[in-house]
């Protein structure tokens, strides 16, 4: 073979090469003293993507294919906001070249509608206050095909929690997060420290802003209590379903936010039964909300307390079968924090 084909022949087999060797790891330096508490890799899995805020019933999604890992880690600092955490994660992204598709906080997000949309790690390994969360979710382009990260970003009175997804081939490196203590939190506008940026849409850093408008937090407020209306109990029975409901996650959230707050739960029965009965059932049921208060969201027990008033507070004539079901209920009663 000629020497000038042969130097053709090596320049485009390195050239190949390139192509097919492994896109670079994706390096994230999280701020703060993090520990990594839960893993979970799925090769191969669909993930759904999403790509914009939930709207109109609606959660806009990219169904991407490939190695899904996803991880949440803890980082114990007080003081971060999720706004000071979630700026240099994402200037650490634009820098690897991925390209934003969604970012957005708290209720320009959809509050809870996108929070039970979105696939998220359970407690007590990630934690998502719903009135204060950030999400972002990006796209880069390798040579093995496009890879995706998406951050969710949330926290509670102590700790702060990140759950990041990478969705890549099986040929593209997992993302290396590395905790760094000594590194200084991205300053808010205005402090006249560190890098400033524009505000994210939405106002997640102040949690009360965005709590006056959501139904649980804004009866609790005006009324003095609410009922917990998604919740599941059949006649006779003191199991709280399954499911996640979202009215229970609200109320999490409202306490975990402010230690100093209480609520007391309240449960109630229809006229089935013996009252002695039906009152040991009832605060059986409100037991039960407490429970999954305290075991999956993480709520200290000192913030709750559970009642039972049997079938003696009435909100629907028990002769019919709706009627009973609406008395089939337990309620959250504001308590004075003092």
């Amino acid at each position: 073979m000629a020497p000038r084909a042969r130097r053709w022949l090596s320049a485009a087999l390195a050239a190949l090469c390139g192509t097919l060797s492994p896109a670079h790891a994706l390096d994230l330096e999280l701020p703060g003293n993090g520990t990594l508490s839960r893993e979970v890799v799925r090769d191969p899995d669909t993930y759904r993507l999403p790509i914009g805020p939930w709207a109109d019933g609606v959660l806009p999604i990219l169904d991407v294919s490939g190695r899904v890992v996803q991880q949440a880690w803890r980082i114990d600092v007080k003081g971060l906001t999720t706004l000071q955490i979630m700026r240099p994660l994402a200037e650490q992204l634009e820098a690897a070249g991925f390209d934003t598709l969604l970012r957005c906080s708290g209720r320009s997000c959809g509050g809870f509608d996108f929070r039970f949309g979105t696939r998220v790690l359970p407690a007590p390994d990630m934690f998502v206050d719903l009135f204060d969360y950030r999400f972002l979710s990006a796209r880069a382009s390798a040579a093995q095909g496009p890879e995706y990260v998406t951050l969710l970003i949330s926290r509670s009175s102590n700790s702060a929690y990140v759950q990041i997804t990478h969705v890549g081939s099986d040929g593209s490196a997992q993302p290396t997060v590395s905790p760094n203590p000594d590194a200084r939190p991205v300053a808010r506008p205005g402090t006249g420290q560190g890098t400033v940026h524009p505000p994210d849409t939405g106002n997640a850093d102040h949690p009360e802003s965005t709590a006056a408008n959501q139904p649980i937090v804004s009866t609790l407020a005006t009324q003095g209590y609410v009922i917990l209306r998604d919740l599941e109990f059949e006649t006779g029975s003191a199991a709280l379903g399954s499911g996640s409901f979202a009215s229970v996650a609200a109320l999490a959230a409202y306490l975990t936010s402010d230690p100093t707050r209480r609520v007391a739960l309240v449960g109630h029965t229809d006229t089935v039964g013996g009252l002695d009965s039906n009152i040991a059932l009832s605060r059986r049921r409100a037991t039960s909300v407490l429970e999954r208060l305290v075991e999956v969201y993480g709520v200290p027990r000192a913030q709750l307390e559970a009642q039972g008033m049997g079938y003696l507070s009435p909100i629907a004539p028990n002769l019919t079968q709706e009627g009973r079901e609406a008395n089939r209920r337990v309620e959250a009663v504001l308590l004075n924090s003092e």
